[in-house]
């Protein structure tokens, strides 16, 4: 849908403002229409406009200051407006901090390069610093595995796991995403 939408080319659609001509109506993909897409190319604009590459927002001490970061920047391009779909690894008054799976799972694609699902294109940011991206499955399978004990899905959970998970490979902390997720989609226990 993005590449038809972006004519395959989307760096040249975000520079030249191509998002501003499209209707905000649009479902793309569940929750996420037209609208939410023009916010997230608003922001690329402005981050792109302001840095050489995405890869200098999240190249921070930690990668948690680059999510920050880049949601700070999506917020400010966007006239300080927050979007429910880039999730805020900061807690706030009521709401725990966010695992932020899929800009973790973003940042695994990125970071780690294994020839078959992650890309490796950012040389800058060491898979030693990646975090488990965290959903429903992984945090099940971990926790049958005695890999977490923490109930919530939230940031704690994803350092607890990736500290864990750290001490097996300190190199590179998730390459197990793949087999956790696989495990814990095909719904099987690994008590059974």
């Amino acid at each position: 849908m993005f590449r038809d939408i972006m004519h395959g080319r989307p760096y040249e659609y975000v520079m030249g403002r191509e998002w501003e001509n499209v209707d905000g109506s649009v479902n793309i993909h569940r929750t996420f229409f037209t609208r939410d897409f023009a916010y997230v190319c608003r922001g690329l604009h402005s981050i792109y406009s302001n840095y050489d590459s995405l890869e200098r927002v999240f190249d921070a001490d930690d990668l948690w200051q680059g999510i920050d970061a880049f949601r700070t920047l999506l917020i400010e391009a966007n006239e300080g407006s927050a979007t429910r779909h880039i999730s805020n690894p900061v807690a706030t008054k009521g709401h725990p901090a966010s695992a932020c799976k899929r800009l973790h799972m973003m940042l695994r694609w990125l970071v780690r390069q294994d020839g078959i699902v992650d890309l490796g294109i950012w040389k800058n940011i060491s898979p030693s610093k990646l975090m488990i991206p965290l959903d429903v499955h992984v945090a099940r399978i971990s926790r049958e595995l005695g890999l977490l004990q923490r109930k919530q899905n939230d940031r704690q959970s994803v350092e607890l796991l990736t500290e864990c998970l750290r001490s097996l490979s300190p190199d590179d902390p998730v390459k197990y995403d793949f087999a956790l997720f696989g495990i814990g989609v095909e719904e099987k226990s690994v008590n059974s």
